[in-house]
């Protein structure tokens, strides 16, 4: 297999998996129900090809240290390299900002090989097949997508006709086409000329490079002229913020795919699924003599053809059938598995309320570790904090509230005011409102603390950072 680059696409709201799925826990980041996630699993599966030797990432730099971690469970000797965006400004800006990445890394003739976070694919063999004869295509200018072979007339997915045959495997892509009615999605079933639109590329870096300036001019130009804004000595490589906000927000298909003439699809003989819904995710699961499929404790009474997910609490369901039911600690959904496809609207509604919901679980990753909210009410709000070994939280100070810290387990370095001490399993210190402070793990194992804040307002907004070392502003 010639060398390829993959260049993973880490992001999306993934909105119709809410409640697990939400903004600042996208859906790569889920654990399916072996306990791996699906990014975890895209990086296994790009590791795995042959002569890989990097893997570049393009994700939105709030998700870099969760990435960052994700990535250093991994047991590989591979190199990770990061293109981290400001704002999400779909696949089109992504791609090129990776293509150019590449260019000045590799050069040109670099393969670059585009997978999304969220797909799940267990043939490995079938897919380094497919990815090989891809390359090879890739490396004649053709610009290469992946087909998937409709095993019913899905109306999620977008579609891809196939033209003059190439070699077996490969065709020429005749037309791209949005996702159909059901009455359209089964006459494509039927033709048998359609493929599913998995959303998956490879190209040389100069192909997609020209293609875009010939095809999509006006996205070449504003990711250009981001490019050369960015400071590229940075590791990870952060895009500067106003430019690349001023690409058109567009995908690769609309700004290239659709409008290219040498463009190939390899069919994807590999086994693949777009989790894109709680319907797909159910699917993973092994169903019981009355169709169930449960994650977690459930009772079922006269109940059935139900995906039940419960990550606490039992759920008990009585008389009821074709249901979904995901319970988190903050936030339940129940809907029917007909209507899989509309919890995006759930979502929708969360945000025109204001309602946190939509954004963050009660438990919350940030780049030292996680906090729980445990408890809150007037004037009171109670955390449960764990630091990673070695992690310290920035140096700051809150206008409205206090804080008292008692550690559960390790030892903490805290700074309070002019005070810099160390505390220990068991102990305690209080922190007033307005006085500087900052929290340290210097030891191997992970820190655990209470954190009761007291105060007149306790919204996280209240924080003025000093200094951070994971470059917070």
């Amino acid at each position: 297999m010639r060398n390829v680059v993959p260049v993973i696409l880490s992001g999306g709201a993934g909105t119709r998996l809410w409640p697990v799925s939400r903004e600042t826990f996208p859906k790569p980041f889920m654990k399916l129900p072996d306990g791996q996630s699906l990014l975890g699993k895209t990086l296994k599966r790009a590791a795995a090809l042959s002569g890989v030797d990097e893997v570049m990432t393009v994700t939105n730099r709030e998700y870099f240290f969760h990435t960052r971690d994700e990535y250093s469970s991994a047991k590989t000797s591979l190199n990770f390299t990061y293109v981290l965006e400001p704002c999400g400004r779909n696949t089109a800006p992504a791609i090129a900002m990776a293509a150019f990445g590449l260019a000045e890394s590799r050069g040109e003739d670099a393969i670059m090989l585009v997978l999304p976070a969220d797909h799940l694919i267990e043939n490995q063999d079938a897919f380094s097949d497919a990815v090989s004869l891809a390359a090879e295509y890739a490396s004649n200018d053709y610009l290469v997508t992946f087909g998937i072979s409709p095993s019913h007339p899905e109306t999620g997915y977008g579609y891809i006709e196939i033209g003059d045959a190439l070699d077996e495997g490969v065709g020429e892509a005749a037309r791209f086409v949005e996702k159909p009615s059901l009455e359209v999605a089964e006459e494509y079933l039927a033709s048998g000329n359609f493929f599913w639109n998995s959303g998956m590329f490879c190209f040389r870096v100069g192909t997609l490079l020209e293609a875009m300036r010939e095809h999509a001019r006006e996205v070449y130009d504003a990711s250009l002229a981001c490019w050369e804004k960015t400071r590229r000595g940075e590791v990870p490589l952060a895009l500067d913020e106003a430019s690349f906000s001023a690409i058109p927000d567009i995908s690769i298909d609309y700004a290239v795919m659709e409008k290219a003439d040498k463009v190939a699809v390899v069919a994807g003989s590999f086994d693949w699924n777009d989790i894109g819904s709680w319907s797909a995710v159910s699917e993973l699961v092994p169903g019981d003599e009355s169709g169930n499929r449960i994650i977690g404790t459930a009772v079922m009474v006269d109940s059935g053809n139900c995906y039940i997910q419960a990550e606490n609490r039992l759920v008990a369901a009585v008389g009821v059938d074709n249901l979904l039911v995901i319970d988190t600690p903050d936030a339940l959904l129940v809907a029917d598995k007909g209507r899989a496809q509309d919890v995006k609207r759930v979502v929708q509604h969360l945000k025109l309320a204001e309602h946190e919901a939509y954004r963050l679980h009660r438990t919350v990753h940030r780049p030292w570790g996680t906090y729980t909210v445990l408890e809150e009410g007037e004037r009171f709000k109670i955390k449960r904090i764990v630091v990673k070994a070695g992690a310290a939280l920035s140096l700051q100070m809150h206008h409205h509230r206090s804080e008292h810290w008692v550690v559960v387990s390790g030892t903490a370095k805290i700074v309070n005011g002019e005070e810099d001490r160390l505390v220990r399993t068991n102990e305690s210190t209080f922190i007033p409102a307005g006085t500087p402070h900052r929290l340290v793990n210097p030891g191997v194992i992970d820190l655990v603390m209470i954190e009761v804040q007291s105060g007149e307002y306790l919204g996280e907004d209240d924080i003025v950072r000093f200094e951070d070392r994971y470059g917070r502003s």
